[in-house]
């Protein structure tokens, strides 16, 4: 016999219910205006800095696509300017991650004066320690800008999606840091429901889930959707791709992505899809960002959606987390179509406690009517009611499938081995 504990019915109410209070606070301002800024964090001898990679000035031009870089240091709020980018033009709609002690800025585009754009395959590799370049990675297969861009495991980076030179792509391009080579995924599924640029993204366990974006070859809309790839632990080349339950309100393009725990969360971008310049491909006019912060949560798949936000900022390519509850966003692009040098903190502890623990390597999805419980290895598996008493036993399976109709509300327990999870019926 077995009894709920008063914590796991806070945390488990908690994720259809929750009430999430975000603290913007603006810190020292970028010495240089720039949006669609290629943005991360990096950890330094102990020491938290951020880092903004390349961009668009306040022309708004593609003259004012730019390779300046910066820094700026946490604990002194100070920002400075370092080495450029190390390419023949500047670029925009790239990505940057810190992975195992170094930056890699992968893809994005170039413009020229005729107006052709031209996707990137390079990976710059910056080195916080030394504050320097080294010698570029391995190019990517498919050149590709305003991807999805996730790091796994702090080894692999993952290149989901995205834009390349003439079309939407539905490649996922998997970045081996260690060994500076590039493997091919499994695909997206290669529809509008799937391909998309602009889309923001982030790993939560073994599973990638991505969010809006456009999808389309002529119409540009920005999308709803809500998509998520399973990564089999012991080959992350095999991805299982599903379309999850479209977000709630506004389309959501060029927003951050981060998480904490069991909840994805993106912040800001904006409802219609936009050039470079801020003007909307519709031909609508200029777009201003949203006031948003979208939060999904793995326990019961079931978004938050805040609408009221003290800031809005769109033009996002990244965000650094420095812990469980603190991130920064700078750069960007205010109402107007503003190109900003703010730069913002944003906390928030409540995030934290919808971190319930799950394992490397299970899963809990829950959909419309059923949960989908994925484990690493084929074993023995039993399910306990709430009062205790087994009722479910299963053998050499990796997959469970609990239907809503078949149980009683409550709470479950799911034991394999050793390895119990708490499930939701």
């Amino acid at each position: 016999m077995w009894k709920l504990t008063s914590l796991v019915a806070i945390l488990i109410s908690f994720s259809s219910n929750a009430q999430f209070n975000w603290t913007w606070t603006e810190l020292d301002t970028m010495p240089f205006r720039t949006a669609n800024n290629a943005v991360c964090e990096a950890i330094v001898n102990g020491e938290e800095f951020v880092y903004s990679f390349g961009g668009i000035d306040t022309t708004k031009e593609y003259t004012g696509i730019h390779q300046r870089s910066f820094k700026y240091g946490v604990a002194t709020d100070s920002w400075s300017e370092i080495a450029p980018l190390p390419d023949t033009l500047g670029k925009i709609a790239k990505g940057a991650s810190f992975v195992n002690g170094k930056i890699y800025i992968l893809g994005g585009y170039h413009v020229f004066s005729n107006g052709n754009e031209v996707s990137s395959d390079r990976v710059h590799i910056y080195n916080p320690s030394t504050d320097s370049y080294e010698t570029d990675g391995a190019v990517i297969p498919v050149a590709i800008d305003d991807h999805v861009q996730a790091v796994y495991k702090d080894s692999l980076i993952f290149v989901v999606t995205g834009w390349s030179n003439t079309a939407n792509r539905p490649e996922v391009q998997v970045y081996d840091t260690y060994l500076d080579q590039w493997q091919e995924g499994t695909d997206v599924p290669n529809n509008n429901f799937f391909k998309a640029f602009g889309a923001s993204g982030t790993i939560i366990g073994d599973t990638l889930y991505y969010h809006g974006g456009v999808s389309g070859s002529f119409s540009f809309v920005a999308r709803t959707y809500m998509r998520r790839g399973y990564i089999n632990p012991t080959d992350a080349t095999d991805i299982t791709w599903e379309q999850l339950t479209d977000a709630p309100g506004d389309a959501g393009y060029r927003s951050a992505c981060s998480s904490v725990g069991n909840t994805a969360f993106w912040i800001g971008g904006a409802a219609t899809a936009y050039n470079y310049d801020g003007i909307a491909y519709n031909g609508s006019g200029g777009v201003d960002p949203s006031t948003r912060v979208l939060h999904f949560s793995l326990h019961d798949y079931q978004y938050n959606d805040v609408v009221s936000e003290p800031y809005g900022v769109m033009d996002l390519r990244g965000i650094a987390k420095l812990s469980n509850n603190r991130w920064i966003i700078c750069g960007g692009m205010d109402t107007n179509q503003v190109v900003s040098n703010r730069t913002f903190l944003l906390e928030n502890p409540s995030v934290e406690i919808d971190d319930v623990s799950i394992p490397d390597g299970y899963e809990i999805a829950y959909e419309s009517s059923r949960v989908v419980i994925r484990t690493p290895e084929l074993g023995v598996a039993f399910l306990y009611d709430p009062s205790g008493k087994r009722i479910r036993s299963w053998k050499v399976k990796k997959k469970y499938i609990l239907n809503f109709e078949d149980f009683e509300s409550g709470i479950y327990l799911f034991k394999e081995g050793e390895v119990t999870l708490r499930i939701r019926l």
